[in-house]
């Protein structure tokens, strides 16, 4: 069974030194010992934090990433407003998906997936609407597509969490969808072939989980949100993203997307609200209160223009929160973390906006946050290196130039705060070693089969 030694680790209960950490065969923690010899142990070389969970993903825009930046036609903006904004990203987003197959799905996860990995990230959250073939018909397979990224997910080594999007209108409480949203589209019966195909696909697999995802107030119906409410499981729902959004959810209902969520659902623990850029001050008491968590995205929020996460009224109502990458514009959980504190300082115009006076620190802050709030939001054990966990382990390198000389909680700022190389040395997902040298172990195949699939999108 693998066993790790780690001269530094930092446990749920703080830094602790010679941590023998050792599992069982499918890769869940036993026993996270300090002060204990290496013996046979594999050890890794340098300071060792807990993997963290990426809790919102649409893998497929990766292969979007970098090439949907140009100013929109005149047409296009006219339509929304006469601005580029997230209205007009969607319109690029809608004609670049009548392209995917399923081969591309899944060369292009992976390709995600591995990046997230050398990054940091050991497992992720795949918030997944791209359902259908081009012409809006279900596959043979009606869940073909999902299971394409659980296959990425296999072949990379990263956890999974699959949360099929359920997505039915175009608008606050049933407009018509636009036709470039046909792929995405299900009712309820249809939704739930796709969620029975994926549940029978993971059954004892460890590495795999399964949840729900009613995509957006834009896209469900309040009857379709609770039946989704039963689930057992991990909920995700996009919510206040955009100012419009706001706007159509009050003049719809009379309330805001989130206040709407917390006075007719039973938002709880299972829940996780995406991005929640626009609450006020007593929405964000309110979801504090909820135990839900708020998966923050501030890389794609900041490219999507989409507004800064009011972090000191959440933080003050002792409210949960984790992060994603989105839409891939990066794919690192610590520039996620940059993002979030360095927007908050430009906003705020001070400094050290994640701390208190008993935590001083930032960097630990943010990533203690982000791996409790995406363990919460994955519904799987990824809590920290402790028993009952699944054996994610990140390895800093200490003689990297943005980590030399520091240690504990001040390495930690400076992996979050310092420079743009990458000081992951080595990562175990699920007791699997899948990084070595910064590099994961697939990259050039998983490479190869991107650039094939990259090639073909653009041809």
């Amino acid at each position: 069974m693998p066993r790790f030694h780690a001269r530094d680790a930092l446990l749920p209960e703080g830094w602790a030194r010679d941590v023998l950490i050792e599992t069982d065969a499918a890769g869940t923690i036993l026993a996270a010992t300090p002060e204990r010899p290496q013996d046979d142990a594999d050890i890794l070389p340098g300071v060792v934090i807990p993997g963290i969970a990426n809790l919102h993903s649409h893998a497929f825009q990766r292969a979007m990433a970098g090439g949907a930046e140009r100013r929109s036609p005149p047409g296009a903006r006219t339509a929304e407003g006469g601005e580029d904004s997230f209205w007009t990203w969607r319109h690029t987003m809608y004609r670049f998906v009548e392209r995917f197959t399923p081969e591309d799905a899944e060369a292009v996860a992976a390709q995600l997936y591995a990046e997230c990995l050398e990054w940091g990230f050991t497992s992720v959250a795949e918030f997944h609407y791209l359902h259908h073939q081009p012409d809006g018909t279900p596959y043979p397979e009606p869940a073909e597509m999902a299971l394409r990224h659980l296959a990425a997910a296999r072949a990379t080594g990263i956890g999974i969490t699959l949360l099929p999007s359920l997505y039915r209108h175009g608008g606050i409480f049933g407009r018509d969808p636009a036709p470039g949203q046909r792929r995405f589209l299900n009712d309820l019966d249809g939704y739930w072939r796709i969620v029975d195909g994926i549940g029978a696909a993971i059954v004892g697999d460890p590495q795999a989980g399964l949840g729900l995802a009613p995509h957006s107030l834009r896209a469900v119906t309040p009857a379709m949100l609770a039946e989704c409410a039963r689930f057992a499981g991990p909920i995700h729902i996009h919510a206040a993203e955009q100012r419009r959004e706001v706007e159509e959810c009050r003049a719809a209902t009379g309330a805001r997307p989130v206040e709407w969520l917390l006075a007719n659902l039973p938002v709880d623990a299972r829940w996780c609200l995406i991005h929640c850029t626009h609450m006020t001050q007593a929405e964000a008491a309110g979801l504090a209160r909820s135990d839900a968590v708020a998966g923050l995205c501030p890389s794609t929020e900041a490219s999507l223009g989409d507004g800064i996460f009011d972090l000191p009224s959440y933080l003050e109502g002792g409210g949960r929160l984790g992060f994603g990458t989105d839409s891939h514009v990066g794919t690192s959980p610590r520039d996620e973390m940059r993002q979030l504190e360095t927007s908050q300082r430009l906003t705020l115009q001070r400094r050290s906006v994640a701390t208190a006076e008993a935590r001083p620190h930032p960097g630990r802050n943010l990533l203690e946050a982000a791996v409790a709030g995406g363990a919460q939001a994955s519904g799987r054990p990824v809590a920290g290196i402790a028993t009952g966990q699944r054996c994610d382990l990140v390895v800093l390198d200490t003689e990297h130039p943005a980590l030399c000389a520091r240690s504990g909680d001040e390495l930690l700022d400076a992996w979050v705060f310092s420079g743009q190389q990458n000081p992951v040395r080595e990562v175990v997902a699920g007791g699997r070693k899948v990084v070595r040298d910064g590099r994961h172990v697939g990259a050039p195949a998983i490479a190869a089969r991107f650039r094939a699939a990259m090639r073909r999108l653009a041809a």
